[in-house]
């Protein structure tokens, strides 16, 4: 990648991700045409750098190394779910147990910090950030650290989230 091109990518990840990426965790699209809107802002973007025109958008997104913004919100979802779940936030007048509530099941493959999951009748509920991070976050690989926030975002890391979204 040219300096020109990462100076450029850079410019793009501190003005205007923050800008798509503001209050995911509230409102995350989930409609198919919410997501592509979104999503066409970085596409459009990645499209007209130099050298990346005739390349495809997974191609252009692997050569830059970003993520999709989807991608982006799934990993970001489970960062706040992990602060939730171990009391890294304060959230008022709301307990974690209100949102999330582990599974009293224990002979599951995976990690030990399973989340249950409530019946979600409702499309805007099933859509709320304490029901649509469960089924991620009960999916995650035994490899995944949960000894602090630090371990927990590196080892996402290493977690192929291509097949979820």
């Amino acid at each position: 990648m040219s300096g020109n091109i990462s100076l450029l990518v850079r410019a793009f990840l501190v003005y205007v991700r923050p800008v798509l990426e503001y209050s995911m965790v509230v409102w995350s699209p989930y409609l198919k045409q919410d997501i592509m809107k979104i999503e066409k802002v970085q596409r459009r973007f990645t499209k007209r750098l130099r050298g990346y025109r005739h390349m495809s958008y997974v191609d252009r997104l692997a050569k830059l190394g970003l993520p999709s913004l989807e991608l982006g919100r799934l990993y970001l979802d489970l960062i706040y779910c992990y602060k939730v779940v171990f009391g890294l936030v304060k959230l008022n007048s709301i307990q974690s147990a209100d949102l999330f509530e582990l599974s009293t099941v224990t002979a599951t493959r995976g990690h030990s910090y399973k989340l249950y999951k409530p019946r979600c009748t409702v499309n805007v509920r099933v859509n709320f950030f304490a029901c649509r991070v469960v089924n991620f976050w009960n999916s995650l690989p035994d490899f995944v650290s949960f000894v602090s926030l630090y371990t927990f975002k590196r080892s996402l890391m290493d977690v192929d989230f291509s097949k979820c979204v």
